[in-house]
């Protein structure tokens, strides 16, 4: 059994196909064919099922890819060790961030870290949080920033920052004047944008506000229209007067006060934490205290600063 050979069943096991499986892994198909064979012939037992258009994952096989991608996670996490035990901190750090929180912190973000660590290259990917999650677990990301609650196992989390929820409107809502702060029953007659499914910001704004899904179903408003838009295309949209929504306060900057109008929402204030996400596995402890301060060091407007770690 060789490392390559755990690497080779992965591939497969992610691609459902073993010429895809070969590409990613820049091998032939028949080198890689022959490998996993002999693999299932040392083991004794059947890892896929060949069939004419992709392959199915045995039972057994789930299990051994599992421990595959543990023991290839394990094996980087050798060679990291030994190479900033000299000094080399070079290594990139692949980090995801969701949809909500990547455009509006990372570009005050990566100036802060570049110089807590200057040689460290950043890879980054923007996504869903369930999406992130499975990559953290594979290791195909090493650090996650997303919002609470995240309960994954063999996760760590470092709570960053809490952030209230606002409201934007048209510049000439009449809601706009003589209110400075505004209620569920003011809007309740409102078309409402929110994300769709799949953002935790959408959620986050139902569970704080559950009247809003009701008040647009039963009115048969927009909302459904706008499933799948970004932050930036609602931003657009309520500029134009097709309806109000609910942002994270840090999505939110001076620029936008001409663009339409911004108001808190009535106490108790809808808030999220955002925090950071990483392995318990993960070797390179270093470059994390690095991205950590790197984050406290930095001035995120309208939040409150939170020093607290928990592990899920």
């Amino acid at each position: 059994m060789t490392l390559n050979e755990l690497k080779y069943i992965v591939a497969v096991a992610k691609e459902k196909h073993f010429r895809k499986a070969s590409e990613t892994c820049f091998v032939s198909q028949p080198t890689l064919s022959v490998a996993i064979k002999k693999l299932e012939e040392e083991l004794g037992v059947i890892l896929f099922e060949r069939r004419k258009q992709d392959v199915l994952i045995t039972p057994i096989g789930k299990k051994i890819i599992s421990i595959a991608e543990n023991m290839l996670e394990q094996s980087k996490s050798i060679k990291q060790i030994a190479l900033e035990s000299q000094g080399n901190l070079s290594t990139e750090l692949r980090i995801g961030a969701i949809y909500t929180i990547a455009p509006y912190l990372l570009p005050k973000l990566i100036p802060s870290f570049q110089k807590h660590a200057p040689n460290v290259p950043v890879i980054i990917e923007e996504n869903y949080t369930h999406v992130l999650a499975e990559k953290l677990q594979t290791g195909e990301i090493d650090i996650a920033i997303l919002s609470l609650p995240f309960e994954e196992p063999n996760i760590e989390t470092y709570t960053l920052y809490e952030e209230p929820f606002k409201l934007i409107l048209p510049k000439q809502h009449p809601i706009v004047d003589g209110q400075h702060s505004v209620a569920i029953d003011d809007i309740e007659d409102e078309t409402i944008l929110l994300l769709g499914a799949g953002h935790c910001f959408r959620d986050q704004v139902v569970e704080a506000f559950p009247n809003l899904l009701h008040l647009n179903y039963q009115s048969n408003r927009l909302q459904k229209t706008f499933e799948g838009s970004s932050l930036e295309t609602i931003r657009y949209m309520v500029a134009s007067g097709a309806g109000i929504s609910i942002f994270p306060c840090t999505s939110l900057t001076n620029h936008d006060e001409s663009l339409f109008r911004i108001k808190n929402l009535s106490h108790p204030t809808p808030t999220r934490k955002v925090a950071l996400a990483w392995r318990k596995s993960f070797p390179r402890m270093e470059v994390l205290e690095c991205f950590k301060q790197s984050i406290l060091d930095i001035d995120i407007p309208c939040t409150i600063s939170i020093i607290n770690k928990s592990e899920n």
